[in-house]
């Protein structure tokens, strides 16, 4: 009981968030929850994909049909890809295409969404105990690297939407890429691909509406300086970010 019902409260903790803002915002009023649907009905589904039912048996199938045998899958393009939509930003920036915020607004409101989404997702990870398909340990719900792409995918939708919307079909693009791959190295569900793509999804969300009021905090400060370097560790590739006030 106490797993459910800490659960429960990770799952919305998105919502727990944004609706800080939603009380205290005109803009925010306007779109509601409608926002959100999609990817909470993304959580939903993987959800109900972790029961003995039709969804597990569809969920199963799929997965047998995708994956290779390969004992030792690379999985270098699945690290590279999930960061991708997000580093497409910055290209972007840096080729004098403005998007939706400046670099630092933009990098902020990135840092949060993975700042909500890695404890989602991490946590999530502790409460369900979920075996991976290979068998390789229990922290397959939700997948990871699903939730980082998508997360990526709507970020770089929302900076250049206005821009034009085939920035963000291609982020999605890639985002869906990288969920194959993980169903393709055997390492998810595709129940687990699912719900990872609505946490990356809600995650990102909730961070634009979070982020005018996380400003607010540093608003007034006398300096500010902003640092952005790409990193390798571990044989994982990202972006490191780091601000001093």
């Amino acid at each position: 009981m106490t797993k459910i019902a800490s659960l429960i409260f990770v799952l919305c903790f998105p919502f727990c968030l944004s609706a800080q803002v939603v009380d205290t915002t005109s803009v925010t009023r306007k779109s509601g929850i409608k926002p959100f649907i999609v990817p909470a009905a993304f959580i939903g589904y993987g959800i109900v994909a972790k029961s003995d039912n039709f969804v597990n048996r569809f969920d199963r199938s799929i997965q047998r049909r995708i994956h290779t045998n390969n004992p030792n899958p690379s999985e270098l393009a699945d690290d590279i890809l999930r960061y991708t939509p997000a580093a497409a930003v910055y290209g972007l920036h840096l080729a004098g295409i403005k998007g939706k915020n400046n670099l630092v607004d933009a990098s902020g409101i990135y840092v949060l969404s993975t700042a909500i989404m890695g404890v989602s997702v991490k946590t999530t990870k502790q409460l369900t105990e979920h075996i991976r398909p290979d068998g390789s340990d229990e922290h397959s719900f939700p997948s990871g690297h699903s939730s980082t792409a998508f997360a990526s995918a709507e970020f770089l939708r929302q900076e250049y939407r206005d821009v034009s919307p085939w920035y963000g079909y291609a982020g999605y693009t890639v985002a869906a890429a990288t969920g194959v791959l993980r169903l393709r190295h055997n390492k998810h569900w595709f129940g687990d691909v699912v719900a990872g793509a609505g946490f990356g999804i809600l995650s990102t969300k909730a961070a634009y509406l979070l982020y005018p009021e996380v400003k607010k905090l540093f608003k007034g400060k006398s300096s500010s300086s902003y640092t952005i370097l790409p990193g390798y560790q571990q044989n994982r590739i990202g972006l490191n970010f780091s601000a001093s006030f």
